[in-house]
């Protein structure tokens, strides 16, 4: 009797068939590109409410909150964050035509977002309250700048990162190239 080898499975290409796993992670994780920067800027607006009102009331769950919704944005999109949900399906479509803009930088921006509330979530129960309110003064700040002047800060920071060499050009290729942003 002589064994006959098992058969096996074709290799499989992670790029060429992420489904035949099951989860497309790529999909799950994914974030738009291009970004309408009317709904990131509505976005910024709700964020800057929420965290006055969290400034003003000292609560510090209002920071978890605000940490949670950075999070969601960053790794999932405007998909199932409340703020963006309202801001990309509800409110933005009112202003009427969209204004495109490149998704990478808006997403560096939410990262730097997650990373300031989470700090303060992290300083305000830790008992350093002081230090977290100042996070929370930056990030209003910054989120001001974004919803009221159109200025976003983390994105100016990833582009100088970008032309820094600290972000490869490929990440964003319309950032890189400004003829790819009159078009």
């Amino acid at each position: 009797m002589t064994k006959q080898p098992l058969p096996t499975a074709p290799p499989r290409d992670s790029a060429d068939a992420p489904e035949a796993r099951g989860v497309a992670w790529r999909t799950v994780f994914a974030f738009p590109n291009p970004v309408n920067e009317y709904a990131a800027r509505i976005t910024a607006g709700m964020v800057v409410v929420l965290a006055v009102a969290t400034l003003v009331s000292g609560w510090g769950w209002g920071l978890v909150a605000l940490a949670t919704g950075f999070w969601l944005r960053v790794l999932f999109g405007p998909r199932i964050s409340p703020l963006a949900v309202l801001s990309v399906k509800v409110l933005a479509p009112r202003i009427g035509r969209a204004k495109l803009v490149a998704g990478p930088p808006k997403r560096f921006a939410q990262g730097m977002g997650a990373a300031l509330s989470s700090a303060a979530v992290v300083l305000f129960f830790t008992g350093v309250q002081p230090a977290a309110w100042i996070l929370l003064a930056l990030l209003i700040v910054a989120a001001s700048l974004e919803a009221f002047a159109g200025f976003c800060l983390g994105c100016a920071i990833f582009g100088f990162l970008q032309r820094r060499g600290f972000i490869p050009a490929e990440i964003c290729e319309a950032c890189n190239n400004i003829t790819l942003r009159r078009a």
